[in-house]
């Protein structure tokens, strides 16, 4: 019987991997002592986030609710890491597989990983904290350049986490960087439109010719719109008829663009024309008119303001309206011209006069005979 057992370990053991060896009860003890002590710092680590959300919470800083609400995650997932790498090179010691040898590097990268998830969450939180409490104080708000720090800080940890990676694994930074400027000529002759749109997002994000929520057009291209989105390859401008425009950063470097949202005022110029007959009158109407506007409570005193004889016109006595509003909303702005126009047409009426429309008067020379034979219809149907 002890030679049969004898002779099964002896096929198990020559069954098994080269240098594999069962696990004995002190590295067993071991790995389970790891795991728990893993459980309880995972406790600690969860305590000590909710405490400090808690107290966050009682602060008006915008950073530290980020770290309490966007950190937790990563950080309990960096200790369950670091504790399943540990008890599995424990087993590596034992078992003595070259798979093992490697797990101090995968433990590295998985926790850079990590720290970068971390911080770009933290980094998202503050911007919308940011926007948030602006908003809520009043406060004018520069979504473009939000997202544009935003953005740029988040690259950067993206970058800087990928160029640590390849540091531990072992490849050269030195070799690297050559490599990429080499490999970067031929990337940039293969992707040039991808380029110019980037660093015509750029552009925009420092020269900031709009914002999100400004209303802009061109007046060289077919583009109207409210801007919704500005991102590093394409702006997204919502055109009055709801539709989404996707436009290339690039065109912008190319077009002339205006930006009405950031006017001061809105002009009303207008031509009205009276009749000939109210010659006598026009110097009374335009004088009303003129008190008319500076009592305006919508007319601002702070601009050109002109009402003048213009022309002598075909049907009419012709003078302009020159003002600018107070508001720049264009809903606004059209309710005002409305109310402007309405009290020009009853400072007219008011006076007796009218507004021209176009007419013509035909002058017969005295002596000129007619006759009803001479308009009498063809067939004789006349009378004479």
């Amino acid at each position: 019987m002890e030679e049969s057992a004898s002779e099964m370990m002896d096929m198990i053991a020559g069954a098994m991997p080269l240098d594999w060896v069962p696990l004995d009860w002190v590295t067993i003890i071991q790995i389970s002592l790891v795991i728990f002590l893993t459980a309880v710092m995972d406790l600690v680590v969860r305590t000590v986030f909710v405490r400090f959300r808690r107290r966050s919470m009682e602060t008006n800083r915008v950073w530290d609710d980020a770290v309490a609400i966007m950190a937790r995650r990563p950080a309990r997932i960096a200790v369950w890491v670091v504790g399943l790498t540990f008890a599995i090179e424990l087993i590596g010691d034992d078992i003595r597989a070259e798979i093992f040898d490697a797990m101090p590097e995968i433990r590295s990268v998985i926790l850079v990983v990590l720290i970068a998830w971390g911080l770009i969450r933290i980094v998202r939180r503050i911007e919308s904290n940011l926007v948030a409490a602006w908003t809520a104080e009043g406060k004018s708000v520069d979504q473009t350049t939000v997202d544009a720090v935003s953005k740029l800080l988040r690259i950067t940890i993206f970058v800087t986490s990928g160029l640590v990676i390849l540091q531990t694994l072992g490849f050269s930074l030195t070799s690297l960087l050559a490599f990429g400027g080499i490999g970067g000529l031929a990337i940039g002759f293969a992707a040039q439109d991808l380029l110019s749109n980037f660093f015509g997002g750029l552009t925009v994000y420092m020269e900031r010719p709009f914002s999100v929520g400004d209303w802009v057009r061109s007046p060289d291209r077919n583009i109207e719109g409210t801007v919704e989105e500005i991102g590093w390859r394409r702006t997204v401008i919502r055109t009055f008829d709801l539709r989404p425009l996707y436009v290339p950063n690039s065109v912008f470097n190319q077009i002339s663009l205006e930006n009405p949202s950031r006017m001061f005022h809105r002009r009303i110029f207008e031509t009205v024309g009276v009749r000939y007959d109210d010659f006598s009158k026009i110097e009374a109407i335009l004088k009303d008119i003129r008190e008319m506007l500076d009592q305006h409570e919508e007319i601002t005193k702070e601009r050109t303001l002109m009402v003048n004889f213009d022309t002598y016109g075909d049907s009419s006595l012709d003078f302009f309206i020159y003002c600018f509003t107070n508001t720049k909303v264009w809903t606004e702005f059209h309710a005002v011209k409305e109310d402007v126009l309405i009290r020009v047409g009853k400072i007219i009426d008011h006076h007796g006069a009218e507004i021209a429309f176009p007419t013509r008067t035909l002058h017969i020379p005295e002596g000129l005979a007619t006759s009803q034979h001479e308009f009498a219809p063809p067939g004789g149907g006349g009378r004479s």
